[in-house]
């Protein structure tokens, strides 16, 4: 990637860096989208990427690590949250494309310890949320337990009795990526994170991504915020995503969720014709729109079509947002919980590169 060095200026912008293909006015217009979001939302760091088949633009704004006063840059890596969950439907559709993994088959199949249920579940409809899996309860959400593998986390809900039929509903569920995730652990025949490394991170070029593992050094680690009722920034609670690294368990840069987003749309990672299905809405069974494809938020109504994914939990809101038709990958990761304003400052930052 071609880059030219640029003096950081204001709003705490650290590691700049631009490629020839972004004129000066975009991305200055880019840079004020991003000041403003900051500026409005109290936003202590962020990191933000754009690509259009290459990663043409990069900048971290403010703070990673408040305390210490670490500038947010390219390079600092921030939890990933449910961008998680579109890097193992990529896995997922990789296999199936090779025969080795039937989307339509019971995942009983592939997983046999998983207890069966009154109705069979797919990877189709996990990958869909349609799988009638519960999503969080009882404190999963702030659990500090470690778990030591995908199947491991099962153990959280495998008893519990599916929220509806499969198929019936809609109901978003990162337990039901932690399954998916099982199934193609089981279909690679190996841990999930070397499956992802080999299959997805490489060929993407995404070198820094990996599991979100809190007891190992981390280099460019991003600490993380949350405001309180009267506006305090104090640090996020403690939480270990062990349980669920398929749908919210990875660590990455910016630059590497925009490499990740252009091989994608691409072809490099998946074949056109699958990259058409995952961003294909899916529908309930009695025809409903899910607003959801295979591992993305999709919106194919009037106007640009998109697909996104966001994500929130301890220390992080992040958001990626495809652009299919113009090939424009936006990112934006930030170290503040519940931060508002992502969809559309990414929105806006579309529209700026797409001039």
């Amino acid at each position: 990637m071609r880059r030219l060095a640029v003096v950081a200026a204001t709003l705490g912008v650290a590691g700049a860096s631009a490629a020839q293909e972004l004129s000066a006015d975009k991305t200055a217009a880019i840079e004020a989208v991003l000041g403003e979001t900051i500026r409005a939302h109290g936003i202590p760091g962020l990191t933000a990427a754009v690509s259009r088949g290459d990663v043409l633009w990069t900048r971290g704004f403010g703070e990673a690590d408040v305390e210490n006063h670490v500038p947010a840059t390219p390079e600092t890596v921030f939890r990933l949250a449910s961008l998680s969950k579109p890097i193992t439907a990529v896995a997922a559709l990789q296999l199936a494309e090779k025969g080795r993994l039937d989307l339509d088959a019971d995942v009983r199949r592939y997983v046999p310890g998983f207890p069966r249920k009154p109705w069979p579940i797919t990877s189709r409809q996990l990958l869909s949320h349609l799988g009638g899996i519960r999503h969080y309860r009882d404190g999963e959400w702030s659990s500090v337990k470690r778990y030591l593998s995908v199947l491991e986390g099962l153990d959280l809900f495998k008893d519990d009795p599916l929220a509806h039929e499969p198929g019936s509903r809609y109901l978003y569920s990162t337990h039901g990526y932690s399954l998916l995730g099982a199934v193609v652990e089981a279909v690679a025949g190996r841990p999930l994170l070397e499956q992802l490394r080999d299959a997805v991170f490489s060929p993407a070029a995404m070198t820094s991504a990996s599991e979100d593992d809190s007891r190992e050094l981390q280099s460019h680690r991003a600490q993380g915020y949350e405001r309180t009722p009267d506006g305090r920034l104090v640090n996020s609670a403690p939480s270990d995503t062990s349980y669920k690294v398929p749908g919210g368990g990875l660590v990455a840069t910016a630059t590497d969720i925009a490499h990740f987003g252009c091989a994608f749309l691409e072809g490099r990672l998946v074949s056109r014709s699958s990259v058409t299905e995952m961003l294909t809405v899916q529908k309930t069974r009695d025809g409903k729109s899910t607003g959801y494809g295979l591992g993305w938020g999709v919106r194919n109504g009037a106007g640009a079509r998109e697909a996104w994914h966001t994500g929130g939990q301890q220390r992080v809101s992040n958001i990626v947002l495809l652009r299919p038709d113009s090939g424009v990958v936006v990112v934006l990761l930030t170290n503040l919980e519940d931060a508002p304003g992502r969809m559309e400052a990414a929105r806006r930052i579309a529209e700026i590169v797409e001039r």
